[in-house]
C-alpha cells in the first residue's frame, strides 16, 4: 500500500511539473509572438526625449517591445560587440566604421544630425567667443592654466561627445593626456550629457554639448553657446544592426523605420514647437 502511494505521488509530481513546463513554454511562446528588440542609444538621443517619442510608434507599427538602453557611445558599442543588444544608435563615425569593419555590425546608416556647441558662462572669462573651435581650445588651455576663473568640464566617459572633444584638442595641436593632466581647471565628470551640463553650470565652467541636449536643459542653466560654428562640430547619428542578433529582420525594421519619410519628418519637427529650433535634422540617404 505504501509503495502504491509513493508511485501515485510520483506520478502526480510528474504531471504537475509537466503542466508547469507547458505553462512556461506557452508564456515564452506568447512573449516570442510579441517579440522584443534591444537597442543601445546615446544619452543625447535619450535625454532629449526623442526615443521616448519614437519608441511607442515603433512598437505599435511592428508589434514588438522595444528595450532602449542608454549610455555613452563607447558603452553602446561595447554592448554591441558583446551581442548584448540587437542594434545601436550612436554618434562617433570613426568608431562606428571600425565596429562595422571588425565584423560586429552591418552597414552604418546615418539618420539625423545636429551640431556640437562649446557652451560656458555668459561672461566668457576665457574670451573665446567668435573663435574657431580649435582656436577656442588653444585659448582655453592657456587661460585655464593661468586664470582661476576659467574651468572646463569634460564628459570624461568615452562617449561620442567625449570623442568629439578629444578630436578638437587633437586638431588644436594637443595630446589629450597632456590636457587632462594639465591642472585643476580641467574636470572630468564621468557622466552623461545632462549631468555634465549641470556640473558645468554649477562650476561656472565651459563644456562641449550636443545642441539637442543643451536646448533641452537650457531653461535650467545659466550657460550660453560661446562657440557654435566650425566643420568639426558636425554631429551625425547613425543606426547599425548588430551582426550577432537573432532578430535581424526586426532590427532591419528599426533601420527602415528611422529612415522612412514619415519618421524623418517627425525627427525634423521634434522639439521645434517647444524650443523654436530643430533639435535634429533628418539626413537619411545622405553620405555623412
Amino acid at each position: 500500500m505504501k509503495k502504491l502511494l509513493t508511485l501515485l505521488l510520483a506520478a502526480a509530481l510528474i504531471l504537475s511539473l509537466t503542466g508547469l513546463l507547458t505553462a512556461c513554454d506557452e508564456g515564452v511562446s506568447a512573449l516570442s509572438a510579441k517579440g522584443r528588440l534591444r537597442v543601445a542609444t546615446t544619452t543625447s538621443l535619450y535625454d532629449t526625449g526623442l526615443w521616448g517619442y519614437l519608441e511607442p510608434k515603433f512598437e505599435d507599427k511592428y508589434d514588438v517591445e522595444l528595450d532602449v538602453l542608454y549610455a555613452g557611445t563607447g558603452k553602446a558599442l561595447e554592448w554591441g560587440t558583446r551581442g548584448d543588444v540587437d542594434a545601436i544608435t550612436v554618434h562617433d563615425k570613426a568608431r562606428e566604421l571600425t565596429f562595422v569593419a571588425d565584423g560586429y555590425g552591418e552597414q552604418r546608416v546615418p539618420f539625423a544630425y545636429n551640431y556640437f556647441l562649446v557652451v560656458g558662462p555668459e561672461s566668457d572669462p576665457a574670451g573665446i567667443a567668435g573663435m574657431s573651435p580649435e582656436d577656442a581650445f588653444k585659448k582655453l588651455m592657456s587661460e585655464g592654466e593661468s586664470n582661476p576663473d576659467v574651468k572646463f568640464v569634460s564628459r570624461g566617459d568615452d562617449s561620442g561627445t567625449h570623442s568629439k572633444e578629444k578630436s578638437i584638442w587633437a586638431s588644436a595641436g594637443y595630446d589629450y593626456e597632456d590636457v587632462r593632466n594639465s591642472g585643476g581647471w580641467y574636470i572630468e565628470a564621468g557622466s552623461g550629457m545632462g549631468p555634465t551640463l549641470v556640473m558645468a553650470d554649477e562650476k561656472n565652467a565651459y563644456t562641449v554639448s550636443d545642441m539637442g541636449t543643451f536646448l533641452t536643459y537650457q531653461s535650467d542653466l545659466d550657460l550660453v553657446p560661446i562657440v557654435d560654428e566650425g566643420d568639426v562640430l558636425l554631429n551625425v547619428y547613425s543606426v547599425i544592426v548588430v551582426k550577432s542578433t537573432k532578430y535581424t529582420e526586426m532590427a532591419n525594421n528599426l533601420v527602415e523605420f528611422l529612415t522612412s519619410k514619415e519618421i524623418q519628418e517627425l525627427i525634423g519637427d521634434y522639439g521645434v514647437d517647444e524650443y523654436g529650433l530643430q533639435l535634429f535634422t533628418p539626413c537619411a540617404g545622405q553620405d555623412m
